[in-house]
């Protein structure tokens, strides 16, 4: 059966995009510097964000990145996060299904990005067709499938639990999926695109271990 979701808001996830960002820890470093950052910000057609989610970029297609540093230009080390998508999920522990309405003005801010459309209200099985044809531009960069897929609500606070799809390259984890946007009382998840260092947890479970699964993904975008 279908669960409720308030307002998915989002952007479909491009081919473009997604090689850019997972470009993102080779390109020429730019330190941590607010004048060099800009300057390459600039250059790129990027705009800092700072309302979204603090101190991350706008990118030049209109999704929201951000990074464990100021500069998310040439670092291996870093963690990278492609904000694709926001949603308000119902909480099943609220017998009126009311969930504070006021929650819903948060998501002003990605309704109103250029290019994203918003559906409200909807189930979950519109936010699973938006991480379907995210997933599909990042087989078709990578040239490859996503190596594990596992159902799961480890990595939001409250919601239905969503489809998380990895790749992994030699040095970096994909992780694919919903995550919590870590704002206005934890109610909020992105649909999020993450390239993290391989290093936080390289060998990946078997297919079958749900739970190794679930702790793999949350030990590489958790931050």
């Amino acid at each position: 059966m279908p669960i409720p979701v308030h307002v998915l808001a989002h952007r479909p996830l491009t081919v473009e995009a997604v090689a850019e960002f997972v470009a993102l820890p080779f390109v020429p470093y730019v330190p941590e510097d607010v004048d060099a950052v800009d300057e390459e910000t600039v250059r790129r057609g990027w705009s800092w964000e700072h309302e979204l989610v603090c101190d991350s970029f706008r990118t030049a297609d209109q999704y929201v990145l951000c990074s464990d540093g100021l500069s998310p230009f040439g670092s291996l080390d870093a963690r990278y996060f492609l904000v694709f998508g926001e949603m308000y999920p119902v909480d099943p522990d609220d017998e009126a299904k009311a969930n504070g309405p006021w929650m819903s003005g948060h998501l002003d801010g990605w309704r109103q990005l250029p290019g994203w459309t918003t559906q409200e209200p909807c189930t979950d099985q519109d936010c699973e067709a938006v991480l379907a044809q995210a997933a599909q531009a990042v087989t078709q960069c990578l040239g490859a499938a996503a190596a594990r897929t596992v159902v799961s609500s480890a990595t939001v606070v409250t919601g239905p639990a969503l489809t998380h799809r990895i790749w992994r390259t030699p040095t970096h984890a994909l992780v694919l999926g919903p995550s919590a946007d870590n704002g206005p009382y934890g109610y909020l998840t992105h649909l999020q695109l993450s390239c993290t260092p391989l290093a936080c947890g390289p060998e990946l479970p078997p297919a079958g271990d749900e739970d190794g699964l679930a702790a793999w993904i949350t030990a590489h975008v958790d931050w």
